[in-house]
């Protein structure tokens, strides 16, 4: 019974390595290639082409490959430690290389961003007027000085056109009320004085922009 067990384990530790490297979920090898870690470990929360359906898990498609690289360095080195960083994304990139973050950064940067759903038309309204020209008795700057016109992102500013408003909340109250994404002074100054109102209405804008 012995012989047989071990026989049948060694046919299957031969079998797991014979597997092509392209359906590979080994995080810690750093010769499976970004497109097979986006494909087989990624996808599970972002969906295949990054437009996450669970407002759980922020959307990656289109998202400026600066920013996403810096993003995935910042959870390998525990810099970022937000609830969602360090839950989800401490482990998983533990081991990732900078040959695959910077895959991983080119493959969501040249994914297509879907339409989200409508926010709230009447917060979407007050939403956009914080957008475009913040809230000047308060000195708060336009989101779009940084993150563009239309909430397209560039370099190391993220893409908010069709982000999650759920998300978009958190990470604004994140910015405002702590010290968990050190590398975003600014948006620490930028949030410090929104409301929970202009937060949610903002968040309810960027969902719907296209």
């Amino acid at each position: 019974m012995g012989t047989r067990f071990l026989a049948i384990a060694g046919f299957a530790a031969i079998a797991a390595a014979c597997a092509p490297i392209e359906r590979s979920r080994n995080l810690n090898d750093p010769a499976v290639p970004a497109t097979t870690v986006a494909a087989q470990v990624c996808s599970d929360c972002h969906g295949l082409d990054g437009n996450s359906v669970s407002p759980n898990f922020p959307r990656l498609a289109g998202q400026p490959g600066d920013y996403l690289a810096a993003q995935l360095r910042q959870f390998r080195s525990h810099q970022r430690s937000d609830p969602a960083g360090f839950v989800y994304m401490w482990g998983l990139s533990r081991h990732l290389t900078d040959a695959q973050i910077d895959g991983l950064a080119r493959y969501f940067a040249a994914q297509s961003p879907a339409p989200n759903a409508e926010g709230d038309p009447a917060l979407a309204a007050k939403g956009r007027a914080i957008f475009e020209t913040g809230v000047p008795a308060l000195k708060v700057p336009p989101c779009a000085t940084c993150h563009g016109a239309h909430g397209e992102g560039s370099g190391t500013f993220p893409r908010l056109a069709g982000q999650h408003a759920d998300y978009v909340r958190k990470q604004l109250a994140v910015f405002r009320g702590s010290e968990q994404r050190p590398e975003a002074a600014a948006m620490k100054i930028v949030a410090h004085d929104l409301s929970n109102e202009d937060i949610r209405e903002v968040a309810e804008y960027v969902q719907g922009l296209r």
